[in-house]
């Protein structure tokens, strides 16, 4: 004789409820189960309510440990938001533009960026802003130097992993290509990131930054055909942002000598 679903206890019900959870691999709503019957008790939250709070505890956790994905996979060299940039400090950076930028619009058009200037005006801090503004809005991001870049594509190349490596980076939503020119590329650097840039060609959006103006990349980079191929790619659907204001982050480093100093003086006197 077969038990009616009335004569089955309360706790054989929850631990059957905690049993289903788990088995369809909703693991934090199961943790969550005791503690949101006790709310939905103690408050008198309808069904519907309870349920609907337990399965948001779940959506949170799976949208935290995505996000905590997106943050490993990017790479990311610091922490760095838009709120952490001082536009007064810097006056070389056109603010409007950088906005703009920040609503990540150049992602739905597979636009490029590029921020020309010489070192410490804030270009990297301002294309991790954007890096990071991207990876909260769910998109993937990978972060690497152009040297880093090159070298990966060298060493693929030699393990007959070409293909493979040329897969990854044209996967990610937003690629971001940090200090090209800084360091000498290698005899076959130029090419590689001519292969990588061309591989993203209207697809998804580049950022890349650089001490090289853009006139002066044919004499720069070895090969000037590649490079005005690499500038027609990059170039076709980009917003240029050239900063020539003074060091970023020099002023950054005076500006925590000075409060030092203070601190300093402050416990002398």
């Amino acid at each position: 004789m077969s038990t009616s679903p009335m004569q089955v206890s309360e706790a054989r019900r929850f631990q059957q409820l905690r049993g289903h959870l788990s088995y369809l691999k909703l693991n934090d709503a199961a943790e969550a189960l005791n503690r949101v019957l006790d709310q939905a008790r103690t408050e008198r939250m309808s069904l519907t309510a309870a349920l609907e709070r337990l399965l948001e505890i779940e959506v949170e956790a799976t949208e935290a440990r995505k996000l905590a994905a997106r943050e490993r996979f990017a790479c990311l060299p610091e922490p760095w938001t838009l709120a952490d940039f001082d536009f007064a400090a810097q006056p070389g950076v056109d603010e409007k533009l950088i906005r703009d930028l920040a609503t990540l619009r150049f992602l739905d058009d597979a636009s490029n960026v590029l921020f020309v200037g010489p070192p410490g005006v804030g270009k990297t801090m301002l294309s991790v802003a954007l890096g990071r503004a991207a990876v909260d809005a769910g998109h993937r991001v990978y972060f690497t130097t152009a040297a880093e870049l090159a070298a990966k594509c060298h060493k693929a190349a030699l393990e007959g992993r070409w293909k493979t490596c040329m897969r990854f980076f044209a996967g990610p939503k937003l690629l971001i290509i940090d200090e090209l020119g800084y360091l000498p590329l290698p005899e076959d650097g130029a090419s590689a990131l001519f292969q990588v840039i061309n591989q993203r060609y209207l697809k998804s959006s580049t950022i890349l930054t650089t001490n090289v103006g853009i006139a002066d990349w044919s004499g720069a980079f070895g090969d000037a055909t590649v490079a005005a191929a690499m500038l027609d790619r990059l170039l076709h659907r980009a917003a240029v942002a050239g900063i020539d204001g003074p060091s970023y982050r020099l002023r950054g480093h005076q500006n925590q000598a000075d409060a030092m100093r203070k601190g300093v003086n402050a416990r002398v006197s």
